[in-house]
């Protein structure tokens, strides 16, 4: 195992599977129902049993971010072992999480100046910083030096996007993190808001009225983000709970720009999830770290 050990927030939302492959440590976020009981996000509560109670109740849950102290337990025996750390948080705009690693690399500094722990604000979130995560895992499996993947892992976040729809702006408006997005406000009936995330903001795309339309946008979308070069991004789908749009997402993609799309898609967590609501999807893109490595 590489002497470089990874660390993502668990708004990350990557498949198990590369969870395991690059060997991720992952910091939990906190959410609550009734602003009381609050649960560890995978390790008190599964994503589907998140969703299922926000169905079911029809509630607007609250997260609270990770702790100073939650990234110090997990900083502190990798720096007292010697490795060192990358460690990619939330976009700050979205939480306080960047700035509780921050901090606990600070204080851990003070008692061991010469650690290693870079701390990433990813100006993403979901499925897109979990594309900054896999891109990190990538490197250290090469065995790029840890200074030209962290200088590589800040150019590769300016490349990040999330093309996505929701079902409804209410959990956008209720969260505080409608943003420039707030533009879409007042929609009807079945007209499905488009929105895109760019350097840490959600921005409108404009709208369209059934789910099919919105599906083809998104996917339409990301093919003129990407243009040409197809082949120098990944690609992930995010969804709320609602496989069948991940897949039209996944056949609709695949076919138009003729490139591998994984078949693991991002489950979206509860930290992005109480402010999407059920049924959100979208496509997450960003450059292969390969494309940026020399520039």
């Amino acid at each position: 195992m590489s002497e470089i050990v990874l660390i993502s927030d668990t708004s990350c939302d990557l498949p198990q599977n590369l969870i395991e492959q690059y060997h991720i440590k992952l910091v939990p976020f906190y959410v609550t129902f009734d602003m009381e009981t609050y649960y560890k996000e995978i390790t008190d509560l599964s994503v589907a049993k998140f969703y299922e109670i926000m169905r079911k109740d029809k509630i607007f849950p609250k997260t609270s971010l990770p702790s100073i102290n939650d990234y110090m337990e997990i900083f502190t025996p990798l720096v007292e072992q010697g490795k060192s750390i990358i460690c990619v948080c939330l976009s700050s705009h979205f939480s306080g999480s960047y700035n509780s690693a921050v901090n606990a690399r600070e204080l851990i500094l003070e008692n061991y100046p010469n650690a290693k722990i870079a701390i990433i604000n990813s100006l993403n979130a979901t499925g897109g910083e979990g594309l900054l995560v896999q891109e990190i895992g990538r490197m250290i499996s090469d065995n790029i030096p840890y200074d030209t993947i962290v200088d590589t892992a800040n150019k590769l976040r300016e490349s990040a996007r999330i093309f996505f729809f929701v079902e409804t702006l209410d959990y956008l408006e209720h969260g505080g993190r409608i943003g420039k997005a707030a533009a879409l406000v007042g929609t009807m009936l079945s007209v499905k808001p488009l929105i895109y995330l760019q350097d840490g903001l959600l921005f409108p795309n404009g709208k369209v009225r059934g789910t099919k339309k919105a599906l083809a946008k998104v996917i339409e979308t990301t093919k003129e983000y990407v243009g040409d070069a197809a082949d120098d991004y990944n690609y992930l789908i995010a969804h709320a709970d609602n496989i069948e749009y991940a897949q039209v997402f996944h056949e609709g993609l695949s076919q138009t720009l003729n490139v591998d799309v994984p078949v693991n898609f991002s489950f979206i967590g509860v930290t992005i999830g109480v402010n999407t609501g059920p049924d959100a999807a979208g496509i997450c893109v960003i450059k292969k770290y390969e494309t940026l490595l020399n520039n």
